[in-house]
């Protein structure tokens, strides 16, 4: 049978499921019927869908941006593939949207390739500097936020090697057509004539401007940062903001290749910068700098459908881990926005979280045992740790027979999604990690360095511990979905610990209750917050439940009554941001959806 979310009939869904949050529903004096006939299909009018997915035969992208998923189908329609539109999308977003993203920072993503019908995927973290080590990082970071805070946000204690462009070049290697000055033009031209401000990122960027004004004692210099971004206070939405110095770097790089950044003016002019503010990060760090292609893991749900994420250093399997807890019960036997639903994917969540705080971290130096964290046993073992009547006080991590594992394969974040003609489909995501990054932007460079570092913890003998070299423990995961051994959706939701939380409600959004891809990403989410931590920085065992607007008052006392402590979110801000992008499985037509909180749009042609 086609699959067909974006046509499907979903009569069913009613104010009783998760609703779209408030601030998407109509007044309440609009009476319309529950659903209305376009095209074949049922259209809901109401609080179900914030707007139409778009349906499109030859190519698809969605991104945060709408100029930057423009910039996508351009290059699609020029002969690139869906890498080059990827690529030159992320370029792109990382100028439009500062506040995420950037060449400062790092990029995973997952590729489907129709030509050898597979899965590719690849982490492109960057390390920690080799010239520092934990004694002296744990001297210095106590020195600025004190004893047993972890590692400042700001500055250069967080600051890692950037595995953005490496990334870039690692997947136009293998899977592009246009030449890379092609695919950088449309971000060069941005950046050199300006565009206008987009409303959500203007938000942010006055926000991230106070949050770095209030912490200026941790950074070694904010001069260029406020001259690069700034200057005059933060740009408001509709203003033309403009950054030569990137539109400089882009040449560098569209001319000179990965080489450029990593072995040559660029990373000699981090080093230089670096050395006079009194950072660690070196040349010889950029220059020992390479990406890695990993196999993505897949955890079959239920009905044909498998989710599939990348390996740590990122918390991706955390998604396959709740998916392999939630296999175990029929979720549909309840309406969507029930307690018992909002309960066990809680539930769920913090069970995947205590192993994701005990095992996650750079495989080079302490490997996970993945294949007893995603096998069917142990996902029964954990979800009969689950009271359907109330919420644990507390959960832990479990224990591997054997803690030698075999692997078996070779903040704020943005997250795009492009497909094209021949079938090949990206899912990736890409992040300065909180907020726009360290609050460092490199001399005549024009971007800010990732503060990835923060995610080490620096505790003796925890997997996640600061190494000089390693990569810290990653929160931004690309996600794809698979239907029947065939490719079927790819897709992300930016934003943290919110990131595996997202993914597993979107899968059961539709697989669970057929939404339509825009209406399962419009329903109002959950976000929990507390629990172990990869920093060793705990929080509250039980911690928050956090809902979006939206659910109905009935569940939320419910909840609370079975132990949950539930906060009432009235704004979007801490749901993430989702894009998607699914195929039809007998023709071939993509459709795309994309987050209705942000500045977002699909684009398809």
């Amino acid at each position: 049978m086609t699959v067909r979310f974006a046509a499907a009939c979903i009569a069913a869904l009613s104010v009783s499921m998760f609703a779209a949050p408030a601030a998407a529903q109509p007044a309440e004096t609009e009476a319309a019927p529950e659903t209305a006939a376009i095209g074949g299909g049922g259209r809901p009018v109401g609080p179900a869908w914030s707007r139409s997915p778009v349906i499109a035969e030859h190519g698809m992208a969605a991104t945060a941006q709408p100029l930057a998923s423009q910039v996508a189908i351009d290059i699609l329609k020029r002969g690139g593939s869906a890498v080059d539109a990827a690529i030159a999308a992320n370029a792109a977003i990382g100028l439009m949207e500062p506040t995420g993203n950037g060449i400062g920072g790092d990029l995973f993503a997952i590729i489907w390739d129709p030509e050898t019908e597979r899965l590719y995927g690849l982490n492109g973290s960057g390390r920690a500097a080799l010239g520092r080590d934990i004694e002296e990082m744990r001297a210095e970071a106590a020195a600025i936020v004190g004893e047993g805070n972890g590692i400042p946000p700001l500055g250069s204690l967080p600051v890692t090697v950037p595995g953005t462009v490496d990334a870039w070049f690692e997947m136009h290697d293998r899977f592009g057509k246009l030449e890379m000055n092609e695919v950088l033009a449309p971000a060069i031209g941005y950046a050199n004539d300006g565009f206008p401000v987009s409303p959500v990122i203007a938000f942010y960027m006055q926000y991230n401007l106070a949050r770095f004004e209030q912490n200026l004692p941790m950074m070694e210099e904010f001069d260029n940062a406020r001259a690069t971004y700034f200057e005059g206070g933060a740009p408001e939405a509709g203003e033309i903001f403009s950054n030569p110095d990137l539109g400089n770097t882009f040449s560098l790089i569209a001319e000179g290749g990965r080489e450029a950044f990593y072995e040559g003016e660029i990373a000699r002019m981090i080093d230089a910068y670096m050395k006079r503010i009194g950072g660690d990060l070196s040349y010889e760090d950029f220059a020992a700098h390479e990406s890695e292609w990993v196999e993505p893991g897949c955890i079959d749900y239920r009905d044909g459908y498998a989710l599939c994420e990348l390996p740590p250093n990122g918390q991706g399997f955390a998604a396959l881990q709740m998916m392999n807890i939630l296999k175990n019960v029929d979720l549909s036997q309840w309406e969507r926005g029930s307690p018992e639903v909002i309960h066990y994917i809680t539930e769920a969540k913090r069970l995947a979280f205590e192993d994701v705080a005990r095992f996650y971290a750079d495989p080079d130096f302490s490997p996970a045992p993945l294949d007893w964290l995603l096998s069917d046993a142990y996902g029964q073992e954990r979800f009969a740790l689950i009271d359907p009547e109330k919420a644990a006080a507390e959960f832990t991590h479990g224990e591997p027979p054997v803690i030698e594992p075999k692997l078996e394969s070779d903040g704020d974040t943005t997250y795009l999604t492009v497909a094209d003609s021949s079938g090949m489909m990206v899912s990736l995501i890409q992040s300065n990690y909180r907020g726009m990054g360290s609050g460092l932007v490199p001399d005549g460079l024009g971007f800010m360095l990732q503060d990835r570092g923060e995610l080490f913890s620096l505790e003796d003998g925890h997997p996640n511990v600061y190494e000089p070299g390693k990569r810290p423990f990653h929160t931004i995961i690309p996600a794809f979905a698979m239907k029947d051994g065939q490719p079927w959706m790819s897709f992300g939701l930016m934003g943290g610990a919110m990131q595996p939380q997202g993914h597993a409600q979107i899968m059961v959004n539709l697989v669970d209750y057929g939404m339509n891809l825009q209406a399962a990403g419009d329903a109002a989410r959950l976000n929990h917050s507390g629990g172990s931590s990869t920093t060793s920085i705990d929080g509250d065992p039980l911690g928050t439940l956090h809902l979006e607007a939206g659910i109905p008052d009935a569940t939320v006392e419910r909840l609370r009554a079975m132990g949950h402590n539930v906060e009432i979110v009235s704004d979007g801000l801490m749901f993430g941001g989702y894009q998607a992008i699914t195929r039809d499985l007998e023709t071939g037509v993509y459709t795309g959806a994309t987050e209705m909180r942000k500045d977002g749009i699909a684009i398809g042609y």
